[in-house]
């Protein structure tokens, strides 16, 4: 173990989810973390999702309840609702701060970081990461048109994995996603449920409702 290279996983969900959706698939959140888990010595797991508080039910919160039962860390905050200058209901869910703080505060512990997003915001935060001698890995596609990652993120990154070359690894069986997720507390769920649809866009936009 002490040779095995330390990784950390930051995921943008619904960045994450995004991009899964426009490549025809669900992420299997349990085989995600098996896959990272053999390639090193997995330190921490974090999801990040900003989350509607006044519905009085949340389509992810199923999804969110198992990630923090398996393994990952998950973090949430209320997403804002304001009134733009042309009247509009706007939703804004921004967590581009909580992922960067804890980005930074990892990266003394780890050797490899693997950051799930493809949003051009985070340039910045992966060139500090490594000036601190972190390599980073980032994940999303270039597949789909438009990309779903910005160019000089994919620049920037030590490596960039195109999430196409993991649906065979991460992907959901088609046949589970007609199953009912059973939750069980503190003890390993039989599989991950699929990932459900955040409730806002991903980390540093807003969305028009």
């Amino acid at each position: 173990m002490a040779d095995q290279e330390r990784i950390a996983l930051f995921i943008d969900g619904a960045n994450l989810y995004a991009t899964a959706k426009s490549l025809g698939f669900d992420i299997d959140y349990k085989r995600l973390l098996k896959e990272f888990q053999s390639r090193g010595r997995l330190i921490r797991a974090f999801y990040y999702t900003a989350l509607v508080e006044d519905q009085e039910y949340s389509s992810i919160r199923p999804l969110i309840d198992w990630l923090d039962y398996n393994g990952y860390a998950v973090v949430t905050k209320p997403t804002k609702e304001f009134v733009d200058s042309l009247g509009r209901r706007k939703v804004k869910g921004n967590m581009d701060i909580e992922l960067a703080v804890d980005a930074m505060e990892m990266s003394e512990h780890i050797d490899q970081l693997v950051l799930f997003s493809g949003d051009g915001d985070f340039r910045s935060l992966v060139e500090a990461v490594q000036r601190k001698g972190v390599r980073v890995s980032v994940v999303s596609t270039i597949t789909t048109q438009p990309p779903m990652v910005a160019d000089e993120l994919r620049r920037q990154a030590d490596e960039f994995i195109d999430l196409v070359q993991l649906v065979n690894k991460i992907g959901r069986d088609p046949v589970e996603r007609t199953e009912r997720p059973r939750f069980v507390e503190r003890r390993p769920a039989a599989g991950a449920p699929a990932s459900a649809a955040p409730q806002t866009v991903s980390a540093g936009d807003d969305q028009d409702h």
